[in-house]
């Protein structure tokens, strides 16, 4: 759970975008969004692979 403490003098605007960017980093909601409908395991496989592959495709054009 992400949590931020008011400072003194801090607007509760301020607050807020710091609360957001650290729900953002912790990534809390994208784990919402992924877990909020049940997936299928070949389809979690696939998913797994194709994140590897976009990833070693992105290492490899930034080695050139």
């Amino acid at each position: 759970m992400a949590q931020v403490e008011i400072q003194d003098n801090e607007s509760f605007d301020s607050l807020l975008k710091r609360f957001n960017r650290r729900v953002q980093h912790s990534g809390v909601l994208s784990e919402l969004r992924r877990r909020e409908h049940y997936e299928k395991p070949s389809i979690n496989r696939k998913r797994k692979e194709a994140a590897k592959r976009r990833k070693s495709a992105r290492a490899s054009r930034s080695r050139r």
